[in-house]
C-alpha cells in the first residue's frame, strides 16, 4: 500500500516522525511531502500568487515551502511516480476537533487528498490538558496502527475523510475509542493579545484561550475530554439542511 505522509507542523516536526512510525506498521512504501516550515492554521490555502520550491531531504522525502494542500498537490502531480493508495496527515501537535477542523492545515491536507480521489486520514494528538506542556507522543505511537488498521480494512465513502484525535493521556490511561460527530464549543476559543516592541510599536499575538466547554455526548470534544480516542467522519458540505428547507418553504419568491 503506497502511502503519502504530510502535515502542517513542518518537515522536522516530532509528530511527523510519529506518523512515519505508524505508517510503517501498515505499509512498506512510504512517501513524505511536508511543509518546510510550520503552517498551522493555514486551513485550505493554496499558493496561487507565489511560486513554490521543493527540497529533497532523503529518499522519498521532500520539504515544500508552501501549505499542506500545496504538498499534497505536488506529491500527486509531480513528485510521486504513481498515485498513493492512502494519505495520512499529522500527527498534529494539538487537537483538531469542533471548530478547529475548519481552519486546520492537518484537516485541509486530508480534504485535498479526498477531493483528488485518495482515501485520507487526519491524525492529531491533544495537548495541554494535563499541564501546559503535555503532549504525549507515546500515545499515538502506541495506538495509531491499532486504530487505523480496521478503519483502512473496512474502508469509507469517497466523499469524506477520517479525523482521528488522541487524548492527552498516557497510552495505558486511554479509555478506548469512540466514533463521534464534530462538536461545537460554547466559548470563543481564539483570543488576541496586544504587546509592544522595543521601539514602542504595537503588535499582536493570536492564539487559543484554552478554556474547556461543556460538550454534548457523542461529540469529538466530549470524547477527548473523557480520555477517549475520537474518530469522526468529516466532509466538505457545509450546507445547513434544516434551514435550507425552511428557506425554500417560507421565503417569498
Amino acid at each position: 500500500m503506497r502511502t503519502l505522509l504530510t502535515n502542517d507542523d513542518g518537515i522536522n516536526a516530532p509528530g511527523l516522525d510519529v506518523l512515519e512510525h505508524i505508517a510503517r506498521e501498515l505499509s512498506d512504501d512510504i512517501w513524505i511531502v511536508a511543509p518546510e516550515l510550520e503552517q498551522s492554521g493555514k486551513g485550505r490555502a493554496i499558493s496561487l500568487t507565489e511560486f513554490v520550491r521543493v527540497r529533497e531531504t532523503g529518499p522519498q522525502r521532500y520539504a515544500v515551502n508552501g501549505t499542506p494542500s500545496d504538498c499534497v498537490l505536488l506529491a500527486l502531480d509531480e513528485l510521486m511516480p504513481e498515485r498513493p493508495d492512502l494519505i495520512l496527515s499529522g500527527v498534529n501537535a494539538g487537537q483538531n476537533i469542533a471548530e478547529d477542523t475548519t481552519f486546520s492545515g492537518t484537516i485541509a491536507a486530508a480534504l485535498f487528498g479526498m477531493q483528488h480521489g485518495v482515501p485520507s486520514i487526519a491524525l492529531s494528538q491533544s495537548k495541554g490538558f494535563q499541564n501546559p506542556q503535555s503532549c504525549p507522543w507515546e500515545t499515538p505511537t502506541a495506538w495509531g496502527a491499532k486504530v487505523l488498521r480496521p478503519i483502512i480494512e473496512k474502508g469509507w465513502p469517497d466523499d469524506l475523510i477520517i479525523n482521528v484525535n488522541f487524548p492527552d493521556r498516557a497510552p495505558d490511561n486511554v479509555e478506548g475509542v469512540r466514533f463521534t460527530s464534530q462538536g461545537l464549543r460554547d466559548e470563543r476559543i481564539i483570543r488576541t493579545e496586544a504587546r509592544e516592541d522595543l521601539r514602542g510599536n504595537a503588535y499582536y499575538w493570536i492564539g487559543y484561550r484554552g478554556k474547556l466547554s461543556n460538550p454534548n455526548e457523542g461529540t469529538d470534544l466530549r470524547a477527548i475530554y473523557d480520555g477517549y480516542i475520537s474518530v469522526s467522519p468529516l466532509h466538505v458540505d457545509l450546507t445547513h439542511e434544516a434551514f435550507l428547507a425552511e428557506m425554500r418553504e417560507t421565503w417569498p419568491t
